[in-house]
């Protein structure tokens, strides 16, 4: 399965090392999520499907079970397995948000995301600000630093922001919060690889500078100001991704 930061990695063309199961899961969902297999199409047959990945039975039957749980599709006695209408997708399982990144521009799904960031993050960058501990202020710090010192490295930059958003999500303390995360990979990799609204080199600046503002205010206790300065972080990977609203 990816892990955090792997949309983030792949960025640079650095691919994780895979095994013939997650490699016919990441071939059949993208397929589906791309719209290579058409939503409401019946997939190819067993046979089909094991010549055109090299796999067994076996390593097919077990990837079709994952994305039957992901929602994907959905098998059929009699019938074969069908692509699953889009309402049924786990729209928060990280997989199922990184293969969207490939998926043709969709306006309102990017709108979706943000709306959805906006909605959990404010609650969990207040906690952080009320819960911090002095290791992750330090973290904070750390990764903040790795952001403004990342040049034109895509992935230095990424996964340091990344590890930043993660930071503030341990440390909310807030189990279900932190599921925020993948959506967070999926819109900071399209602010990333996007220069809808200003210059990439000037993105990375602009968004360096805002988290270490959060950072001090997160390390102050100052809740306002840690959600005001994250959530001007969210406005500006929004205008990044789809232009000044």
């Amino acid at each position: 399965m990816i892990e955090t930061g792997g949309l983030i990695r792949s960025l640079s063309g650095r691919r994780a090392a895979r095994n013939f199961h997650t490699f016919v899961i990441n071939e059949i969902g993208q397929s589906i999520v791309t719209g290579a297999f058409a939503i409401g199409s019946v997939l190819p047959t067993d046979a089909q499907m094991m010549e055109r990945y090299g796999v067994s039975r076996t390593v097919l039957r077990e990837a079709l079970k994952t994305l039957e749980a992901k929602g994907l599709v959905e098998a059929r006695p009699k019938v074969g397995t069908r692509v699953s209408p889009r309402s049924r997708w786990n729209f928060f399982d990280p997989l199922v948000l990184a293969w969207h990144f490939e998926a043709p521009p969709d306006r309102k799904f990017y709108q979706s995301l943000f709306r959805t960031r906006g909605v959990l993050e404010k609650p969990m960058v207040e906690l952080s600000a009320r819960h911090r501990t002095a290791e992750h202020v330090r973290l904070l710090k750390y990764w903040c630093h790795q952001m403004e010192t990342a040049g034109d490295s895509l992935e230095q930059f990424g996964l340091a922001a990344l590890e930043v958003h993660g930071i503030i999500a341990e440390s909310s303390q807030d189990l279900l919060l932190r599921s925020v995360i993948g959506v967070v990979e999926l819109t900071l990799a399209l602010a990333l690889t996007r220069e809808e609204a200003i210059p990439a080199s000037e993105y990375r600046e602009r968004s360096a500078a805002l988290f270490v503002l959060v950072a001090q205010a997160i390390e102050s206790g100052n809740a306002e100001a840690a959600r005001e300065h994250y959530d001007a972080t969210r406005r500006l990977d929004s205008e990044q991704v789809l232009g000044v609203q």
